[in-house]
């Protein structure tokens, strides 16, 4: 299986817990929803000053669809 570095960077992994999980855990909701928010905004950014701007891309809609997630299921959530 070859290494996927937008969805589940490797090195973003430690045992069975990805970052991101850690992250979301120690937030609040309106934190972890500012933290993938400036992400998405870090990844466009930069996009056209690194190697691999597609990669970019693909990470910063990674955190937008993150976002949309996490809004989508609070949203069910309070219903």
């Amino acid at each position: 299986m070859s290494d996927d570095n937008v969805n589940h960077p490797p090195h973003y992994k430690h045992n069975s817990i990805e970052c991101i999980e850690a992250i979301e855990a120690a937030l609040t909701p309106e934190e972890f929803q500012g933290y993938l928010k400036g992400n998405n905004i870090k990844y466009t950014w930069r996009c056209n000053y690194k190697n691999n701007k597609i990669q970019d891309l693909q990470k910063a809609r990674w955190y937008l669809n993150k976002l949309i997630d996490t809004l989508d299921k609070q949203t069910n959530d309070n219903k």
